[in-house]
């Protein structure tokens, strides 16, 4: 039978996914406090989550289909289209290699909403902290263009990519402020975090993907509905569009202005959580 909650909740759960996917607030963080709000809830979650990353994922993939288009044809010569893929390559590993061996144990002890509280809260003193540090040392960028960047620098934006397995951290956010530390432009830095984003994800999707079926080979698995289906469906789509546009604005928006909004954003939200929480209000 249709359940128009469920399709609701999906379509909610999508667009929190894609407004906050690339934004440095933590778009993981988001689903959780949004999943316990809304009691989303079952064993379909963590496939449900798959589906809607992947439509934030593929609109970045079209909203840089051209550049794409020129990596994969360019890739085979010397050319800044295979400097790209090194170093997304070498952004990727420190990550991927941390997440097969922690992610089990990070999901079991982390994925809560106070572990989420704290992180922005956090996250939000750090963008103040990188902020005010380069507003009064008056710092310049080092590297100015995405194509600029050396290998070097992708592998250490990678490690600060890994600070983002802590759910609330923000994988956008630790990329974007680590590439300002490490001496990235606004621009370069949000461009390799959006790029960064398509190996990372694909590859969390893809062992998400793995342990799914490795469920159902077990038979520890759940019975697939039509409205499932059309939850997924729903929630993929809503996932893309608004991303898509994040995407867009969060360019524009970079080369005129600083990260300070989040922080406050991240700060405020954070002990809103943690008030009501201890208060008694909210039972997170």
């Amino acid at each position: 039978m249709f359940d128009i909650l469920y399709q609701f909740k999906a379509f909610v759960l999508g667009i929190v996914e894609g407004l906050t996917e690339f934004l440095p607030i933590s778009s993981t963080g988001h689903l959780i406090i949004a999943g316990d709000l809304l009691n989303f809830q079952g064993p379909e979650v963590n496939t449900f989550s798959i589906a809607i990353q992947a439509g934030a994922i593929f609109a970045v993939c079209w909203f840089y289909r051209v550049r794409l288009v020129k990596v994969i044809t360019g890739f085979w010569k010397p050319s800044k289209e295979r400097q790209l893929v090194i170093n997304l390559i070498v952004a990727f590993l420190p990550a991927a290699i941390l997440g097969v061996l922690f992610s089990d144990l990070i999901e079991s002890f982390l994925f809560n909403p106070i572990t989420v509280a704290i992180a922005l809260v956090l996250g939000g003193l750090i963008i103040f902290w990188v902020e005010n540090r380069h507003a009064k040392l008056n710092i310049q960028p080092r590297v100015h263009e995405m194509d600029d960047m050396s290998a070097r620098d992708a592998f250490y934006v990678g490690c600060m990519q890994c600070i983002a397995m802590i759910p609330g951290t923000s994988r956008s956010g630790a990329t974007i402020i680590g590439g300002l530390v490490l001496g990235l432009s606004r621009r370069a830095a949000t461009e390799f975090s959006f790029f960064l984003a398509i190996p990372t994800i694909f590859g969390a999707t893809i062992y998400s993907l793995a342990k799914i079926f490795l469920k159902v080979s077990t038979q520890q698995t759940f019975i697939w509905t039509t409205n499932m289906t059309i939850g997924f469906t729903v929630g993929f789509v809503v996932s893309f569009l608004s991303a898509l546009i994040v995407v867009k604005w969060l360019l524009r928006y970079v080369s005129s202005n600083d990260f300070k909004a989040f922080g406050w954003y991240r700060i405020i939200f954070g002990l809103v959580i943690l008030v009501t929480h201890y208060t008694g209000i909210v039972a997170w």
